[in-house]
């Protein structure tokens, strides 16, 4: 059977409706469209091994990718989601070196591939981009502090807490306040950085003290406030 990968995205896609590509000229946007190639990607699909050589960049069309370490014993160790407009990979091209993290996608996704040349060529001769990217690379690395600091000082139940609401405040909340995104409790435990049964039985206690709901991976959020609270999140 085909997979699902290897099939082409063939609509239209308007580069100046994400932010990161603001800054490029007419010109340089009908070269980057003429370049780049757009794919379907089914869940489970792994874009890119940490370890291995990225001779190009991603744009998330649609669709939620998990970006993550693995540990000398096999574990996971999320690092954050990619959704749509993220890009993703550009850091081990500008740097030159191989990925840091392995790329994995998570709800079927619409991916554009971006050649490496390209955006290091886009990044010599327009600032604007550059800055663009630089912005992005800050953010991410003040992201990735964050996450130390709370893996350091915080209980696993303040973690937790922590990242039910990152998730809201990621992917938003449907109208029954259910979480947009669907997680195994071992992908929960990734995030937060812990034993899958203790995420379990955090779970549990989040929902007797009807601070959530559960229906199978779905979580819907009751009490928002009370989760800032246990998180230690200012917001």
């Amino acid at each position: 059977m085909k997979s699902i990968q290897n099939v082409p995205f063939n609509e239209d896609i308007d580069l100046l409706s994400y932010d990161i590509f603001h800054g490029l000229s007419e010109e340089e946007l009908e070269m980057l469209s003429q370049s780049m190639s757009c794919t379907h990607h089914k869940r489970g699909n792994i874009l890119y091994h940490e370890g291995s050589r990225i001779n190009g960049t991603y744009m998330v069309i649609k669709g939620i990718l998990k970006i993550y370490k693995t540990g000398f014993d096999g574990k996971e160790q999320i690092i954050r989601f990619a959704k749509d407009g993220d890009l993703i990979g550009f850091r081990s091209i500008i740097s030159d070196e191989l990925a840091c993290t392995t790329s994995k996608v998570v709800n079927d996704a619409v991916l554009c591939y971006l050649p490496g040349d390209l955006l290091t060529n886009l990044i010599k001769v327009n600032p604007e981009f550059a800055m663009s990217l630089m912005k992005l690379t800050c953010r991410e690395l003040g992201e990735s502090n964050k996450f130390l600091t709370d893996i350091a000082q915080k209980t696993v139940r303040e973690r937790l807490a922590e990242v039910l609401l990152l998730l809201m405040d990621t992917f938003d909340l449907d109208e029954d306040n259910m979480l947009q995104i669907s997680l195994t409790r071992e992908e929960l435990a990734n995030m937060v950085g812990t034993a899958t049964e203790s995420v379990i039985r955090l779970l549990s206690e989040f929902k007797t003290d009807k601070l959530i709901e559960l229906n199978g991976r779905r979580i819907k959020l009751l009490d928002i406030p009370k989760l800032i609270k246990i998180g230690n999140v200012y917001i």
